[in-house]
């Protein structure tokens, strides 16, 4: 049986005790980490194995919702170590070697470098371990997981890309975006490409407009600091929504490989059309809840957004007219994470439609979260009127599918267990972050020069500002969700 071990630099940071041992706990109850699996925890915090283990049980109990009989926790702790070091330290990294020799014995083993520290700690953390000969692969393979946020602009991402190069291959480099993860994300290939009612229609001839929507209904939560910093679109937009549109609208890739899969999806991010600082007026509306002034850390005056909707094409074939509308925002009325696909009306409408005049659309909404699933709005007969019509919805959910005892997995399983494969079809191309900054940096100069109107304010628990909902009409469209209350 192969070993590996993971080296999470962050070790005893939130997303650690929150997701990452979580999930790795939950791979080893379900048999799906392949041969023996080692974790090394890489941090600042002054602890021994023994104290770090207890760190993690509380940690993954309360933050992440873990639950363990005191037996299996036991057993899977026997596995977790822990290293005390800065990146910044030689001798630290020289410290990681020593602990990696001891667990991994003189046979070696294969590493998986877990990044889960700032963007402006990649490079001292990768060149660390450069220095320190723990990259190269005489006793196995050597691959790195980095998190988000990648860079705050095309300019510095492209520098990351450079500096991590610099030390990991390409296809030693998975960037990760948890979202990819998602069971319903995953889905979008196989309802798309799977299913011959789906694949002729997915086209400017048949869809009006498409929608994707991720809404938080939390705020800034005291994380004001680093929020003022960076915004939603950084936060937001320039990953997860682009990541989700790219999966609507790629083209079919040849294969299920990786590179098969990314390199439709780098295709359709160079496709889409760049606006300028100037444009982008016109395209994009931006807004913060009220009270966002008012949260500690928040600088005077600021500007930055906590909402967002912009409106979008792809100049290619298969969409070329079709606007793509992308929304996020915080304090808003639910918890929503929903790609709609809007279809066009059929060419005469012969029925009347129950309750008011006009024609209710089909739609295709794929629910992301939180009850992850599709539904598909279709209009229908009305019982015992004629021929008046009103939209009925055709909807399947994850949660019936599953067995008796059984949980929708984490997306950081299925992410981690495929960088342990080597399987990088969930993580994003170094090509694919810098095209999506290319998009969103126009926006940025925008809304950050001196001249920008101020964002519009928006209540708290709503659906954003009017402004947002103007973009569409312009288009005589309206934001649409099947999967919220809204």
């Amino acid at each position: 049986m192969s070993k590996t071990t993971i080296v999470i630099f962050g070790g005893t940071g939130d997303l650690a005790q929150r997701k990452l041992i979580p999930a790795l706990y939950n791979l080893r109850r379900k048999r799906r980490l392949d041969g023996e699996v080692n974790v090394v925890g890489f941090a600042r915090a002054q602890h021994g194995d023994d104290s770090y283990r207890g760190l993690l049980q509380e940690g993954a109990r309360e933050l992440g919702g873990l639950e363990t009989t005191p037996e299996e926790w036991a057993e899977f702790a026997r596995c977790l170590h822990y290293v005390c070091g800065d990146l910044g330290d030689a001798a630290a990294f020289e410290e990681l070697g020593r602990k990696l020799a001891e667990v991994e014995g003189t046979d070696g083993a294969n590493r998986l470098f877990y990044f889960a520290i700032a963007p402006s700690l990649h490079r001292l953390a990768a060149e660390g371990l450069r220095d320190a000969g723990l990259t190269t692969e005489e006793s196995g393979w050597r691959r790195v997981i980095v998190e988000k946020p990648f860079g705050k602009d095309e300019e510095s991402a492209r520098e990351l890309n450079r500096a991590l190069h610099n030390v990991f291959r390409e296809n030693q480099t998975f960037r990760i975006d948890h979202y990819l993860g998602k069971e319903t994300v995953q889905n979008l290939l196989v309802l798309r490409f799977g299913n011959a009612i789906f694949e002729p229609l997915w086209n400017r001839n048949y869809v009006d407009n498409v929608q994707v929507t991720v809404s938080e209904a939390v705020d800034v939560e005291g994380r004001a600091g680093y929020y003022d910093g960076s915004g939603v679109v950084r936060d937001m937009i320039q990953n997860h929504l682009m990541q989700l549109m790219c999966l609507v609208a790629m083209e079919p890739p040849d294969s299920l490989a990786p590179e098969s899969v990314r390199d439709r999806k780098g295709d359709l991010l160079r496709a889409v059309r760049r606006w300028t600082p100037e444009e982008f007026r016109e395209h994009a509306v931006r807004a913060q809840y009220a009270g966002y002034s008012d949260e500690p850390g928040v600088a005077p005056g600021s500007v930055t957004p906590t909402y967002a909707a912009l409106r979008l094409y792809v100049d290619n074939w298969r969409w070329q007219g079709v606007p793509f509308y992308l929304r996020s925002g915080k304090a808003m009325e639910e918890k929503v994470s929903e790609i709609i696909i809007q279809f066009k009306n059929p060419p005469l409408a012969m029925f009347e439609r129950l309750g008011g005049s006009g024609f209710a659309p089909n739609i295709l909404s794929i629910c992301v979260q939180p009850d992850e699933g599709v539904h598909l709005q279709i209009d229908s007969k009305a019982v015992d009127a004629g021929f008046i019509t009103h939209p009925v919805d055709l909807s399947f959910h994850y949660k019936d599918e599953l067995r008796l005892g059984q949980e929708l997995p984490e997306a950081y399983e299925r992410l981690l267990e495929d960088a342990m494969e080597g399987d990088a079809s969930l993580f994003i191309r170094a090509d694919q972050i810098e095209e999506a900054w290319n998009i969103v940096d126009p926006l940025l100069k925008c809304w950050e020069s001196p001249e920008a109107s101020p964002p519009e304010t928006y209540g708290q628990g709503t659906w954003g500002p009017s402004g947002s909902a103007g973009l569409l009409r312009q288009d005589g469209f309206l934001w649409q969700t099947l999967c919220g209350g809204h």
